[in-house]
């Protein structure tokens, strides 16, 4: 699991990697101060677990934690105070943020971690589902550019187009979309 953890005071972040580290055993955790610096640790890792000790010294952290959950696949979730629980919870939830409330109850925080770890692996199945249905869209859109291209240059129909690119497939023991960005090759000069 590799988690980020963004305190502006080195003892809340101390707490909070503690806190992680009990629950989830060793975890690569990396620490920060400013959600300037958290912004560009977020955009060039992949992270499972964005956690925020608001207030941050450079902003409010609930930007920070809205940002986690719109450009990556970590779970956020935001440390308020316990007057702010309420409210934040209300604007945020709904967002995909967990919130939890100043001082931490441990029973609470380790059922927000456990929460946040289950949405993260749920969301990276669905997000690697999603990658395997652009790839599988990108190969039909290759294969029927080719038999077009088949079409045009031999003047098969379709069926004898979809035919020879699957013969050819089996006769050369490659896949329909190897053969069809050969085919490609050789027609769109």
């Amino acid at each position: 699991m590799r988690v980020l953890v963004v305190s502006s005071t080195e003892k809340g972040c101390e707490s909070l990697c503690n806190l992680i580290e009990e629950h989830e055993g060793r975890v690569d955790i990396t620490k920060c101060q400013s959600a300037s610096q958290a912004r560009r640790i977020i955009l060039d890792s992949e992270l499972d677990l964005v956690l925020v000790n608001a207030p941050l010294g450079d902003e409010s952290g609930e930007e920070l934690a809205v940002m986690v959950t719109q450009q990556s696949l970590a779970t956020s979730i935001l440390v308020v105070k316990a007057e702010y629980f309420e409210q934040e919870q209300a604007l945020y939830s709904n967002q995909g943020i967990l919130v939890v409330s100043k001082p931490v109850i441990r029973q609470m925080f380790f059922q927000a971690l456990s929460l946040g770890m289950s949405m993260r692996k749920r969301l990276g199945a669905m997000h690697n589902e999603n990658e395997k249905l652009h790839r599988k869209i990108e190969e039909i859109k290759l294969i029927d550019r080719a038999k077009w291209a088949l079409i045009e240059n031999l003047g098969m129909d379709e069926t004898q187009a979809h035919r020879h690119i699957e013969k050819q497939a089996m006769d050369l023991r490659k896949s329909r979309y190897d053969v069809a960005s050969l085919i490609l090759k050789t027609y769109e000069m």
